[in-house]
């Protein structure tokens, strides 16, 4: 019997009654948080999935576009005065060379990945610390 009941009184009750009390209290707290988050959670999963279905529709239409951008600047360069042949290879180099650009691009911003430098050092302390107490010769873990 860990329930308080609407007469009585919260005095009657033992310590170990109330500590009963207070931790059924907290669990049904917590499990009506984390059904709360669950809720919450599933409302924004299906917004997020709604959003990238977009995003993913208008990344398929910007490609179309491109194709056919593509091919109108190929047929653009052949009412210049260029060959057939000539105009679409004169677009694969275009996009050969943005592609190489952005190649290198972001093979330079991958060389500046430092992978978490400052955690490392600061774990390195944490354990030296740990090894060492304090100012004491001894260590207090061993490799």
């Amino acid at each position: 019997m860990s329930e308080a009941l609407p007469g009585e009184s919260v005095e009657d009750k033992s310590l170990g009654e109330l500590v009963a009390l207070a931790s059924t209290n907290v669990s049904a707290l917590v499990r009506a948080e984390i059904d709360l988050a669950k809720l919450e959670l599933k409302a924004d999963a299906k917004k997020a999935a709604y959003g990238s279905v977009m995003f993913t529709i208008a990344a398929l239409i910007g490609g179309l576009i491109v194709i056919l951008l593509s091919i109108a600047l190929a047929y653009g360069l052949v009412a210049a005065g260029f060959y057939h042949w000539a105009a679409f290879l004169v677009v694969s180099g275009i996009y050969l060379v943005l592609a190489i650009g952005l190649i290198g691009f972001g093979y330079l911003r991958i060389r500046k990945i430092d992978g978490a430098k400052r955690t490392r050092r600061t774990l390195k302390d944490d354990f030296a610390a740990l090894r060492h107490r304090g100012d004491s010769d001894t260590p207090a873990l061993t490799d």
